[in-house]
C-alpha cells in the first residue's frame, strides 16, 4: 500500500485566497498536487505551463517531489514590472511610502 502525505494548494486573487488540504501519494509532485486538488476545475485561468509554482514563497520546478506538510503555492503573472514602477516614480518626482503606494503629502 502506497503512503500518503497532507500537503496543501494555494492559490490567491486579489480579492480572494485559497488554500486546499490534499492527500496525495508519497513521491508526488508539484504539478500533480495541483492537478490532484481539484483547483484546476476553480480557477480555469489556471495554466501550469504559464503559471509559476512555489513552496513556502520559494520558486520549484513542476516536477519536484513534495513533503509531508509543503504547502504548494500557484503564483499569477505580475500586472507590471515592480522595477519599472519605481523608475516611472522616480522620474516623474515621486515619492514613496512603505508598501509601494504613493506617499501623502
Amino acid at each position: 500500500m502506497t503512503r500518503e502525505i497532507l500537503i496543501e494548494v494555494a492559490y490567491a486573487l486579489p480579492s480572494q485566497q485559497v488554500i486546499l488540504p490534499v492527500k496525495i501519494a508519497e513521491g508526488a509532485n508539484a504539478a500533480q498536487a495541483v492537478e490532484a486538488s481539484g483547483i484546476l476545475q476553480k480557477f480555469p485561468e489556471i495554466d501550469l505551463s504559464q503559471n509559476k509554482l512555489g513552496i513556502f514563497g520559494k520558486l520549484v520546478k513542476s516536477d519536484t517531489v513534495l513533503r509531508e506538510r509543503d504547502r504548494v503555492e500557484i503564483y499569477r503573472p505580475l500586472i507590471a514590472d515592480p522595477k519599472e514602477v519605481r523608475r516611472q516614480r522616480a522620474a516623474e518626482g515621486k515619492a514613496m511610502k512603505k508598501g509601494g503606494g504613493d506617499l501623502e503629502t
